[in-house]
């Protein structure tokens, strides 16, 4: 049996929380090899605009209501909702009350994070 290969870079505890869009903040949770997560906060009517990447992406819903759009498809989430959103998908969200999510992507979006 062979050993797991340790995470690298280790999980990142603690990081700074910086704009994203008009109230929209965030932070990077943790991050692996090929898997990172992103905390993301909103203000009540603050949205995420209409864009896309290959990034499979994992939304859970911490807190509060959001609505999303994947494609041409609306979705009303509440906290402890989850979204799958594969790559290449268009996807934008609104923040129907103040609210946080956790954003998971694999592989990791260097445009994010950085190398």
């Amino acid at each position: 049996m062979t050993e797991p290969a340790p995470l690298s870079p280790p999980p990142i505890l603690g990081a700074d929380w910086s704009p994203a869009e008009p109230g929209v903040t965030r932070r990077l949770a943790a991050r692996g090899q090929q898997l990172m997560a992103m905390q993301v906060r909103f203000e009540r009517g603050a949205r995420g605009a209409r864009h896309d990447h290959p990034h499979e992406q994992l939304t859970l819903v911490l807190s509060g209501t959001f609505e999303f759009v994947l494609g041409d498809t609306r979705h009303t989430l509440h906290a402890g909702d989850s979204l799958s959103i594969p790559g290449g998908v268009p996807h934008e969200a609104l923040a129907v009350s103040d609210g946080e999510l956790l954003d998971m992507f694999t592989p990791v979006r260097e445009d994010l994070v950085g190398p």
